[in-house]
């Protein structure tokens, strides 16, 4: 069996490089080797490599490793990392200075997220209690003895994570259970300042947000409308009274998830089971679909870190596509594959079809099947 299943899996890999700050970042596989290599590319593909994460190497002599939160600063200086070496999930933060390949004598135990702050030398990250519930927020100046504790989460219900916009500007500390969330922010220019809630939490009401410009684009579930709707609220002035509906609610297309960016931003909406992504311009506000060529399928971000990005990568797959990545222009709607996961062993996926077609439940429900 272990034979059968080795045949199948391309053990030399690389994932698809994506552009952060002056470079770009990657992983690859080597055969025979457990755990992936971190590596990346200054300024071009044509460029060195840099490996800014042997994994393989980490877990010389050791049983077991997983590699959890990774977070690289905006100067491209320093890698927070964390890792667990038990298989209980219990992850330690360290930091790595990616011009000497030295790690800071920065350590911090049972560390769930992090997130750097614009400065490159302050970082928050979330460690979790007893009971595995992320709940502390520290705020940690690299070289500190003793950090600041910024927010506690005492309710037993929720969790509480930390993460940068990918605008850069602000730091978000999501607090959620599974029917609630409250949201808190921060300049991330501002790593001292005061956090600020952006809503008070609400029982029932779950509202996400991302960063754009002057506003923030808020997916909200609030006042009953369960398929959630988009709006905007002022950076300037976050409270309910001051939002701007942008996408209404509608009772059959669920709104799953929104993603912000210098000049478009890119909805999924999951439709009859099905998801499907909408790109809007935010110079007009027009908006179109992104087509693709099987009735049934899977797709899911990709790596879209920069801001200023003028396209979307997504990977797309179904039940007879192996798993695809591409590059999708927003202006031109051109689609080019960068990466399709090649599948050992003679698949010709013209020997196969995929269909999507639909049964009626007792109640009239149409129910759909792949």
């Amino acid at each position: 069996l272990y034979d059968e299943m080795l045949a199948r899996i391309k053990e030399d890999d690389q994932t698809v490089p994506y552009r952060r700050g002056g470079h770009f970042y990657y992983s690859r596989t080597e055969k025979g080797k457990q755990y992936p290599i971190y590596c990346r590319r200054a300024g071009s593909l044509d460029a060195p490599e840099e490996v800014t994460l042997d994994l393989n190497v980490l877990a010389e002599g050791r049983p077991f490793l997983a590699l959890g939160a990774a977070a690289v600063s905006d100067d491209g200086h320093r890698l927070a990392y964390t890792i667990d070496f038990t298989g209980f999930r219990e992850f330690t933060l360290h930091v790595k200075d990616l011009r000497t390949g030295a790690l800071e004598p920065d350590r911090i135990e049972k560390v769930v997220s992090v997130a750097w702050a614009a400065d490159g030398a302050t970082l928050f990250y979330v460690t979790e209690d007893a009971a595995k519930r992320p709940y502390r927020l520290y705020r940690h100046r690299l070289g500190q003895a003793v950090d600041d504790l910024v927010y506690e989460e005492q309710d037993a219900l929720f969790h509480l994570t930390v993460e940068r916009t990918r605008s850069l500007r602000f730091l978000f500390a999501l607090s959620a259970s599974f029917t609630t969330t409250e949201v808190r922010y921060l300049p991330a220019g501002e790593p001292t300042a005061a956090w600020l809630t952006l809503l008070p939490r609400e029982t029932g009401h779950e509202y996400h947000v991302d960063h754009g410009g002057d506003l923030f684009y808020i997916r909200t579930n609030g006042g009953g409308r369960r398929n959630f709707r988009l709006v905007t609220a002022p950076v300037s002035d976050p409270r309910a009274d001051a939002w701007r509906e942008v996408i209404a609610h509608r009772d059959d297309v669920m709104l799953e998830d929104v993603e912000v960016f210098a000049g478009h931003y890119v909805v999924h909406e999951r439709r009859e089971g099905l998801v499907g992504l909408r790109v809007t311009a935010l110079a007009d506000g027009a908006s179109h679909d992104v087509q693709f060529p099987e009735p049934t399928y899977d797709v899911a971000p990709e790596a879209n870190v920069e801001f200023s990005a003028g396209g979307y990568r997504f990977s797309y797959q179904s039940l007879v596509t192996p798993p695809s990545v591409f590059d999708y222009d927003t202006v031109t709607r051109e689609r080019v594959l960068l990466k399709q996961t090649e599948v050992l062993g003679g698949y010709d996926p013209a020997r196969y079809r995929t269909e999507r077609v639909h049964a009626t439940a007792p109640d009239g429900t149409r129910i759909p099947l792949s």
